[in-house]
């Protein structure tokens, strides 16, 4: 049942998107489907003017993208993705923020490359990048596993985060699920696509799907069920009313992953946030739905951060495409 519980918090573009991201392939003609689209995704990112940076660590090399003018923001991926799943929104970003986004540890191309991927080595290594930068009064924003590494670091440092964007993610128990954690064949791989994307969405190809059952374990999300009850430890079932920092959750409506109740589930339990909802989106949806994505990131933050709420307000449209509700 934990297993099943936590599947939730941890799975993410490992069935969505490309596993890793790399340096680009020498001999790119040996490429399969997913290391095209992993090479593709760190050239847009160098393209739309970011650098790519290393921070050494006691467990290896953190490897991560920098640049931009304004307000720091801290883009955070989800298990199994890496910095390069922020590539379709970054260029509409770098002129208003000035971006931090890493491979997490044991993501992408960041080490450790294998072993056990215990919850611990991915916080530290995102603590170790965040002293490094000191950037002042960051906006973390998170995908999923990210969302729930944003909401830990706010919890353990308040004072140093400005806000929180929790993307289809966070740091509770979610609800079981009967999406396969690693999918055996490509059926199950198919069923898993269905339960985190919109059906209005594309169908993914065959050929990465199987490519999804081959990886699957043995990437990171496998290495991190391996510490399954280390990974517990850093669940904040009771203790969201602690944190200080404002929350908005950015939920992409079609998720039947992460549904949309989980984020009520935290709004309730959260002093100050806020839920912004996209409506025919799944669970990442800056690469499902990147324009409206980026759009309403853009909208959040220019919004002053979500207040303490003594009762639950209705519902208010922010415009045709968002549902915005405070809480709790």
């Amino acid at each position: 049942m934990r297993r099943n519980v936590l599947f939730g918090l941890v799975m993410a573009a490992v069935l969505a998107s490309p596993m890793t991201a790399g340096e680009p392939p020498s001999e790119p003609t040996q490429e399969s489907a997913l290391e095209r689209r992993d090479r593709e995704r760190v050239e847009a990112l160098a393209a739309a003017g970011l650098e790519r940076k290393t921070l050494e660590t006691d467990k290896g090399r953190l490897v991560y993208w920098q640049g931009g003018e304004g307000s720091p923001l801290v883009l955070l991926h989800g298990s199994g993705d890496s910095a390069g799943t922020f590539a379709q929104v970054v260029p509409r970003l770098l002129g208003d923020f000035r971006l931090l986004i890493p491979d997490l540890p044991g993501h992408g191309a960041s080490e450790p490359a294998e072993g056990i991927l215990p919850m611990a080595t991915i916080a530290a290594g995102l603590e170790a990048l965040l002293d490094e930068a000191a950037l002042e009064s960051p906006v973390l924003a998170g995908n999923s596993m990210g969302a729930w590494l944003a909401m830990l670091y706010a919890h353990k440092h308040p004072g140093r985060v400005s806000r929180v964007v929790a993307i289809n993610g966070g740091a509770i128990l979610g609800e079981p699920s009967d999406v396969k954690l690693m999918p055996a064949n490509r059926e199950e791989a198919r069923h898993a696509m269905a339960a985190i994307r919109d059906p209005s969405s594309p169908p993914i190809p065959d050929e990465i799907l199987d490519e999804l059952v081959e990886r699957s374990n043995s990437g990171p999300i496998s290495r991190m069920m391996q510490d399954l009850l280390g990974m517990m430890a850093y669940l904040l079932d009771g203790k969201l009313g602690e944190i200080e920092t404002p929350v908005d959750l950015l939920w992409g409506e079609s998720d039947r992953l992460m549904k949309l109740s989980y984020a009520e589930k935290m709004a309730a339990g959260l002093p100050r946030a806020r839920i912004t909802r996209i409506p025919q989106c799944g669970h990442i949806p800056m690469g499902e739905c990147p324009e409206r994505f980026v759009g309403l990131l853009r909208e959040i933050l220019a919004q002053e951060p979500p207040a303490a709420a003594v009762a639950q307000p209705e519902p208010v449209a922010t415009d045709e495409s968002a549902t915005t509700v405070e809480g709790p």
